[in-house]
């Protein structure tokens, strides 16, 4: 099993949870590829047996627009069945309304969302919050 874990990361907080799920991912006996979203295109990532997809909360709560946005809009139709976890870091708000929003739309697409909800971590992961993010690597490979 392959897994792509694809990111974008302005501050390096959604980047080092990209790293920990693919641990997790490494640990449940998967290969993942992690790689910033720039580096893939919708197309190539449904080439993958399941996907971790991060972005942190932008503006008004919500995906990052220049790149992540369009990226994952072209990947929907594809997410039917497919089996997807997300995760990503907020600063400004405790709440994170951006992941609440996210995952309405990929249950939507016709997902199945590893968890029920994607993982949102306040600022800069700790370790408590880092090992929640391998145990959703393992947990995507065991869907």
């Amino acid at each position: 099993m392959k897994i792509g874990v694809i990111y974008w990361s302005g501050t390096g907080n959604t980047e080092m949870m990209a790293n920990a799920i693919a641990e997790g991912v490494k640990a449940g006996g998967a290969d993942a590829e992690v790689m910033n979203v720039s580096e893939t295109t919708a197309e190539a990532a449904l080439g993958y047996d399941a996907l971790a997809l991060g972005c942190p909360a932008m503006g008004a709560e919500q995906l990052e627009e220049s790149e992540f946005e369009p990226f994952f809009t072209e990947l929907e139709p594809g997410l039917k069945g497919k089996n997807v976890a997300l995760f990503g870091s907020h600063e400004w708000s405790e709440e994170g309304q951006w992941m609440d929003d996210w995952t309405e739309r990929t249950l939507g697409d016709g997902a199945n969302l590893c968890g029920g909800a994607g993982l949102k971590i306040f600022s800069t992961p700790d370790e408590e919050g880092l090992e929640k993010c391998r145990a959703l690597g393992k947990a995507l490979v065991s869907m």
